[in-house]
């Protein structure tokens, strides 16, 4: 299972992923088909549990609705805690990548082996005012590094910038790891994060607060290719994806 997914990941990426939590809950099969329609290649899901950060989202039956409306990758986001506790019944409800945060574990090592060991694709986050250095040896052995720019949680909060010196920093070291940023992402600083090495953009009212999904979708497609094809003639990126798979 983590194979095909991962491998669908890659290669949707560059690749808008809506993230679920506004949309119309009443009508989830409704909007997925609209997302699909819209071009959306990746679901991006927010769990929170209400204590690591102070919302509470959704658990196992949202994952599992989901999947019996769409083969679309699902990205779980666990804004939880106790990230293994949650994690097999998520990879059965249908979740292809589960991403836990390195402030919420002792030991990131062992949490990342034993989300391996699921058979899932698997994320390893951090919020703007933790360093990279907190994800250890860790982030050798993940899929995915998932950049915050708004701290886990809150909502209201500005695009901190410092995501995008932890993505180029990152690019830099790990050439060949997805990354993903989640947090005010628009259409303006979808062109930063991309410039900067992210693969994934994770975005939540620039497009569900819009009239369109597709033209909020293509709107933010065009931001990800403004950047990309400045990228593509520097030679002083490392890393960077000539390719485009959107």
């Amino acid at each position: 299972m983590a194979t095909a997914a991962l491998k669908a990941i890659r290669d949707s990426a560059p690749a808008v992923l809506p993230s679920l939590l506004l949309c119309d809950f009443g009508d989830l099969k409704g909007e997925v088909a609209e997302l699909s329609a819209a071009g959306a290649g990746i679901l991006h899901l927010d769990v929170m549990d209400g204590n690591f950060v102070p919302n509470l989202t959704y658990g196992m039956p949202i994952v599992e609705g989901l999947r019996r409306h769409t083969d679309l990758p699902l990205d779980v986001h666990l804004m939880i805690n106790d990230p293994l506790a949650y994690a097999k019944p998520m990879v059965d409800a249908g979740a292809d990548m589960l991403t836990f945060h390195v402030e919420a574990v002792r030991d990131p090592v062992a949490t990342a082996g034993k989300l391996k060991e699921l058979g899932v694709g698997v994320g390893i986050a951090l919020n703007p005012e933790t360093p990279l250095a907190s994800f250890g040896e860790a982030i050798s052995m993940v899929d995915m590094a998932l950049v915050m720019s708004v701290e886990a949680g809150f909502g209201g909060q500005a695009f901190n910038p410092i995501a995008l010196e932890k993505l180029r920093s990152l690019r830099q070291d790990y050439p060949d790891l997805l990354l993903e940023i989640d947090g005010g992402i628009d259409v303006d600083t979808i062109s930063l994060a991309r410039a900067a090495g992210c693969d994934l953009f994770v975005v939540g009212s620039a497009i569900f607060r819009q009239d369109s999904y597709l033209a909020a979708i293509a709107d933010l497609n065009a931001g990800i290719q403004a950047a990309t094809g400045k990228n593509a003639d520097n030679d002083s990126a490392p890393g960077w994806k000539q390719e485009d798979h959107s």
